[in-house]
C-alpha cells in the first residue's frame, strides 16, 4: 500500500470531512447531473462524521469546512507531502525586505475562476480586508494580530480596513507589510482565512454567497456540486480550468455524512466506501485487517474550563477546582481502553512532533516536559480544600459533540471526576457538532471537551488561544507578556522567543490549570488498497485530495 505522509488517507474522528469531485465540471461553477458519469471517470467513496459548518473561506471555524474548501479553493501558497510552504497562485517564492516586514509576491497568470473570470491580487486585498472587517465577524481575524500591519487595530475597529498593510502593485504582484518580522508567515499564507475572494461576484451573490455549492465560483483543483449547508451528502468536481488540472487524477469523490460506525464498516464491507473511519471497540475487531490504518495527528483534546458564565463566575474560577479535575482523570486509561485508536495520552497542549527547537531540533513537547500527571491523590487534595471554599456539593455540565466517539469518552470522563471527587455532580450535554462549537465561543458553558489543531506551524497556534479575553476567560498577564514578547521583542531571537513560549506554557497548565490536556489524537480507518495518494497535514487543512486516485 503507497503511504504518503505518514498516511494514504484518512479521517479526524468527529472533525474532518472528506470530500467528492466529477470531472463535468460547468465553467461556472454549477453542479454537474450525475447522469453525466461515465465508465472511465475516476470515482471515490468516502465518509464524513460531521456536516460541513460553513463553505465561506471568512466564516469557516472547524477541520470538516477547512477540507472542504482546500480542494475547491486556492491561496498563494499550498503545504506539500512534507508540509512544506511551496507555491499555488504565487508564481514562485516572496521577495523578503532585509527586515522581515515587507513580502512581494508576484502571482502566476494562467489562475481563473470557474466562471473565467481572472484571479488577481485584488482579489487577495479584498478578501484580507473582508478578514479585518469586525462586521464580517470572521472566526479567524485573531491571525491578524501582531501579523500583518493594522490588523490588530482593524479588528477591533481603531482603523479603518483600507489601512491594512496588503496592497495589489499591479494585477499580479501583492505587497504585503508586517507589524512584526513574522516567522510563520509562508504557512499563514497557505491557510483557508487567506484565499482570495472574487468581489464582483461575492458582492453580487450577496447573503446567499457561499449558502450552496450554486452559490459559489472555485479556482482550486475541484469545484462542488450537490452541497447546501449542513448537507448530509456532496461532491467534488474535477476542475477543468483549474492551472494544475493534469495533476488532478480523481474524477469524483463523493461524501456522506455517517455517524455512526456500525453503518460505515457495514457500507465499507458491501464496497459502498473506500475508506471508513472506526474508533472503541471496532478498532479492537479489526485492527489486524490489512486495510487498517492508524496514523497519528496533531490535533490535542482538552477540557475548556470556564471561569466566567452570564456575568457571574463559575465555579473554574475556584483554581483548587480547576486543578482537581486536572489531576483526576486516567488519561492512560482513557486511550488504551476507552478510544484504542491509537491515540497518546497528552500533558501538554502543544502536541509531540509538532515543532522543533530553531537552534537545537528538539521537540517542543519533549523539551517543555509533563504537566498536570495523574496524580488521584493530588486531585482529591485539591478538591477538599475547593469544598471548603464552594461547599460540598458541585454541579458541573460537560459540553460536547454528538458524535458516537466523543459522547464515548465523555461518559468515560463522566465516570473518572465523580468517582474521583465525592460530592460532584456531572452531567453531560451532547449537541451537534456546530452548536458545541458556537456555545463555546459564546462562553455558555462550564466545563467543554473539545480538541484544537494547529493553523501554521509554531507553538503559537495553540498558546494563543488562551490570550486574556477568549472564551474560557481565563487571565494572567504575565502569559500574555510572555506571548508579546514572543511576537514582537524576541521575534527575531529564535531561542529567547522558545524559552518564552515553553514558559508561557507551564504557567498556563502546571501553574494555573487554565486547561486540561488530555489526549493527542490517532486517526484510525479501514481504507481499501487500491486508494491512493490522499495527503494528511500536522497544521491548516487537513487533508489534501488533489492527487486521490484508485488503481
Amino acid at each position: 500500500m503507497t503511504v504518503k505522509r505518514k498516511i494514504a488517507g484518512s479521517t479526524l474522528v468527529a472533525l474532518t470531512s472528506l470530500l467528492m469531485a466529477c470531472e463535468n465540471a460547468e465553467t461556472d461553477g454549477t453542479a454537474a447531473s450525475s447522469s453525466q458519469k461515465n465508465s472511465t471517470e475516476q470515482t471515490i467513496s468516502l465518509m464524513a462524521v460531521q456536516e460541513i459548518g460553513s463553505m465561506n473561506s471568512l466564516l469557516s471555524q472547524d477541520s470538516d469546512g477547512f477540507t472542504a474548501q482546500s480542494q475547491v479553493f486556492e491561496g498563494l501558497y499550498r503545504l506539500d507531502e512534507e508540509d512544506n510552504v511551496v507555491p499555488a497562485l504565487a508564481a514562485g517564492m516572496p521577495d523578503i525586505s532585509e527586515d522581515g516586514l515587507t513580502y512581494t509576491i508576484k502571482m502566476r497568470e494562467d489562475s481563473k475562476w470557474s466562471n473565467g473570470t481572472k484571479v488577481t491580487a485584488h482579489d487577495f486585498v479584498y478578501a484580507w480586508k473582508k478578514l479585518a472587517d469586525p462586521d464580517t465577524a470572521a472566526n479567524y481575524a485573531f491571525l491578524l494580530d501582531g501579523t500583518i500591519l493594522n490588523g490588530s487595530e482593524i479588528t477591533l475597529g481603531k482603523k479603518s480596513v483600507d489601512e491594512l498593510g496588503v496592497k495589489a502593485v499591479d494585477d499580479y504582484t501583492l505587497e504585503v507589510k508586517l507589524q512584526n518580522p513574522t516567522t510563520y508567515f509562508l504557512s499563514l499564507l497557505a491557510f483557508n482565512p487567506f484565499y482570495p475572494q472574487n468581489e464582483e461576484y461575492v458582492e453580487s451573490e450577496g447573503d446567499a454567497y457561499a449558502s450552496t455549492s450554486d452559490h459559489m465560483i472555485y479556482n482550486g483543483p475541484f469545484t462542488m456540486t450537490d452541497w447546501s449547508n449542513a448537507g448530509s451528502s456532496w461532491s467534488l468536481v474535477k476542475n477543468k480550468d483549474y492551472w494544475d488540472a493534469e495533476n488532478v487524477k480523481a474524477d469524483e469523490i463523493d461524501f456522506q455524512v455517517i455517524k455512526e460506525t456500525g453503518t460505515a464498516l457495514n457500507l465499507y464491507d458491501a464496497g459502498e466506501l473506500d475508506q471508513a473511519v472506526i474508533s472503541g471497540e471496532y478498532v479492537n475487531q479489526r485492527k489486524n485487517d490489512p486495510e487498517y490504518l492508524s496514523t497519528p495527528n496533531a490535533y490535542v483534546s482538552y477540557f475548556r474550563m470556564n471561569q466566567l458564565r452570564n456575568g457571574s463566575d463559575t465555579i473554574f474560577a475556584n483554581e483548587n477546582v480547576r486543578k482537581a479535575v486536572g489531576y483526576a482523570v486516567d488519561k492512560e486509561a482513557l486511550v488504551n481502553n476507552v478510544l484504542q485508536d491509537g491515540s497518546v495520552a497528552t500533558y501538554g497542549f502543544v502536541p509531540h512532533g509538532f515543532v522543533k527547537n530553531p537552534e537545537t531540533g528538539e521537540d517542543f513537547r519533549e523539551e517543555a516536559g509533563d504537566f498536570l500527571v495523574t496524580d488521584k491523590d493530588q486531585a482529591l487534595s485539591y478538591w477538599k480544600e475547593a469544598q471548603k471554599e464552594i461547599g460540598e456539593t458541585i454541579k458541573i455540565e460537560l459540553l460536547t459533540s454528538d458524535g458516537e466517539a466523543d459522547k464515548k469518552v465523555a461518559e468515560y470522563l463522566q465516570s473518572q471526576l465523580q468517582d474521583t471527587l465525592p460530592g460532584l455532580n456531572l452531567t453531560i450535554r451532547a449537541v451537534p457538532l456546530q452548536n458545541s462549537i458556537q456555545l463555546t465561543r459564546n462562553s455558555d458553558y462550564d466545563l467543554a471537551f473539545g480538541r484544537w489543531g494547529p493553523d501554521y506551524q509554531d507553538p503559537m497556534t495553540f498558546l494563543a488561544n488562551h490570550l486574556s479575553g477568549g472564551n474560557a476567560n481565563y487571565s494572567n498577564s504575565e502569559y500574555d507578556g510572555l506571548l508579546e514578547e514572543a511576537s514582537t521583542t524576541l521575534a527575531n531571537e529564535p531561542e529567547a522567543r522558545w524559552e518564552a513560549l515553553i514558559k508561557a506554557e507551564t504557567i498556563l497548565i502546571e501553574e494555573d490549570a487554565g486547561i486540561v490536556p488530555v489526549y493527542q489524537q490517532s486517526t484510525t480507518v479501514l481504507q481499501k488498497d487500491n486508494l491512493k495518494g490522499i495527503v494528511q497535514h500536522n497544521f491548516g487543512s487537513p487533508y489534501d485530495y488533489k492527487g486521490a486516485y484508485k488503481e
